[in-house]
């Protein structure tokens, strides 16, 4: 991966690295993508299906459904400031 790539990455992440950062990390995933590539070699790899989970998840959770609900209306009653049915709140992330 290159430095051009891993510089807009950290950017859209608001990561901030410094010059020399932005070197290890790409030796870094130079060397994960090699080791990578190494597992397409092993033989009939291609008709494995993948895995999302080593093993069959049962989840014991019951289904969602919806009580007691108030309406918009109800919701906005107590709001400091608000844009149409939206509650408009503080900004928390910076440009």
């Amino acid at each position: 991966m290159d430095k051009k790539t891993l510089k807009e990455l950290a950017n859209n992440l608001m990561f901030d690295m410094k010059e020399e950062e932005y070197e290890t990390l790409s030796k870094e995933f130079e060397f994960l993508l090699k080791e990578m590539d190494k597992i397409s070699e092993f033989e009939g790899i291609k008709d494995v299906e993948p895995l999302f989970h080593p093993f069959e998840i049962k989840t014991s959770l019951r289904e969602d459904e919806a009580k007691n609900f108030i309406t918009t209306e109800e919701a906005l009653l107590n709001v400091k400031e608000k844009i149409g049915n939206e509650i408009k709140v503080p900004k928390v992330v910076g440009e």
